[in-house]
C-alpha cells in the first residue's frame, strides 16, 4: 500500500513493514506522480494550509495520520470519505515528564538554589514538597492518563477531568466543587471552541493561594490575561509550556511574570520523540492496511460514536 511520507525518517520506518511502500513528499511540493495512488498520507504539526489543500488531489486517499496527538489544525482539509487518525502514544509519556519537572523545579525552588549557587552563597532552608498535593488534570486522554501514572510515586492525590464521567474521570462539571482545595491544575486539552480559554478568571479565582497552574497542551485553553492578573498579584504560579499567542512575541508580559516558569513547547521534544511517533503511524497505518480501524481515528469514516 502506498504511503506518503515527509520526511526521510518515515520512509525508513514505514520501509520495514512488508504491507507498506513509503514514498516521500515535500510539504510544500506537488505530489511526487509515483504517489498518485496513495490511500495514506502521514502529516506532521506544521504546513497544515499548504499540504492539505492539496489533500482533495488525491483520488483514491482514504487515511491522514498525524504524528502528533493534536489535530484540530488538519480538520478544515479533510476531504469527505477521508478519516483521520492522530497519533496518540508517541508524546504522552515525554510531556508528562515535563510536567513532574516543571513541578518538582517550583516546588523544590530548583531555580532559586541555582541563582543561589550563582553568587557562591550557602543558605540551607526547607521547601514544600510535591507529596501529597492535590492535583486536577483537565483532559482524561493520552497525556493525561501518563501524567497521573508519573505523579502516582509522589504519593499525590490525582483526578482526571473529562468531558463525560466514566470510571476514574469525573466530569467538567465537577470541576467548581473541586477547585478550592487544588494545589495543581493543569490542562492537557486539545484547541476547540470548547476549551478555549476553559481557565479563565472565574476558573483561577477559586483556587486557593499559592496553587500552581500548568498548561501543557494547547495555549488558548489558558486565558493569558486572566493568569498574568494572577501571576502579578502573587496569589498564584504557573508552569506553561504553550502560551496564546504562540510564539510568544518579545515584550509580551509573560516573560516578565513573577513566579512563572516558561518553556517554548518543548514537552514532547525529547531524544527518540520522531522515532516513537512514526512507530506509532506505522501501527495504525498497519491496522487499515489490513482491513482494520485504526484505533487512534479521531475524525472521518469509522470513528466510534461517543
Amino acid at each position: 500500500m502506498q504511503v506518503l511520507v515527509p520526511d526521510d525518517l518515515g520512509v525508513k520506518v514505514l520501509d520495514e513493514s512488508p504491507v507498506l511502500e513509503p514514498i516521500r513528499y515535500q510539504p510544500g511540493a506537488p505530489w511526487p506522480t509515483d504517489g498518485n495512488d496513495a490511500e495514506v498520507v502521514v502529516v506532521g504539526y506544521e504546513n497544515a494550509p499548504a499540504v492539505g489543500a492539496r489533500l482533495a488531489d488525491l483520488p483514491a486517499l482514504r487515511l491522514v495520520q498525524t504524528l502528533n496527538a493534536g489535530y484540530e489544525q488538519w480538520l478544515p482539509w479533510i476531504p469527505a470519505g477521508v478519516s483521520l487518525s492522530n497519533g496518540r502514544g508517541a508524546h504522552g509519556g515525554s510531556s508528562a515528564e515535563w510536567v513532574v519537572a516543571a513541578l518538582l523545579s517550583i516546588f523544590r525552588e530548583l531555580r532559586s538554589f541555582g541563582d543561589q549557587q550563582a553568587a557562591q552563597v550557602w543558605e540551607h532552608r526547607s521547601t514544600e514538597t510535591l507529596i501529597g498535593k492535590r492535583v486536577v488534570i483537565l483532559g482524561a486522554g493520552d497525556l493525561a492518563v501518563n501524567l497521573a501514572a508519573r505523579l502516582a510515586p509522589f504519593e499525590t492525590e490525582v483526578t482526571l477531568i473529562g468531558r463525560r464521567p466514566r470510571a476514574g474521570v469525573r466530569a467538567l462539571d465537577d470541576l467548581t466543587d473541586l477547585l478550592p482545595r487544588t494545589d495543581v491544575l493543569v490542562a492537557m486539552l486539545p484547541a476547540d471552541a470548547s476549551t478555549y480559554r476553559l481557565v479563565n478568571a472565574e476558573v483561577l479565582a477559586l483556587l486557593p493561594d499559592g496553587a500552581v497552574v500548568v498548561n501543557a497542551g494547547r495555549g488558548g485553553a489558558v486565558h493569558t490575561d486572566a493568569l498574568l492578573a494572577e501571576l502579578t498579584s502573587g496569589r498564584l504560579r504557573a508552569a506553561l509550556d504553550v502560551t496564546d499567542p504562540e510564539p510568544l512575541p518579545t515584550g509580551h508580559p509573560l516573560w516578565s511574570a513573577p513566579g512563572l516558569l516558561l518553556t517554548p513547547h518543548v514537552a514532547g521534544s525529547t531524544e527518540g520523540a520522531w522515532q516513537r511517533a512514526w512507530v506509532v503511524a506505522r501501527d495504525q497505518i498497519e491496522r487499515y492496511a489490513g482491513g482494520g480501524v485504526p484505533s487512534n481515528l479521531v475524525a472521518g469514516p469509522g470513528v466510534p460514536a461517543q
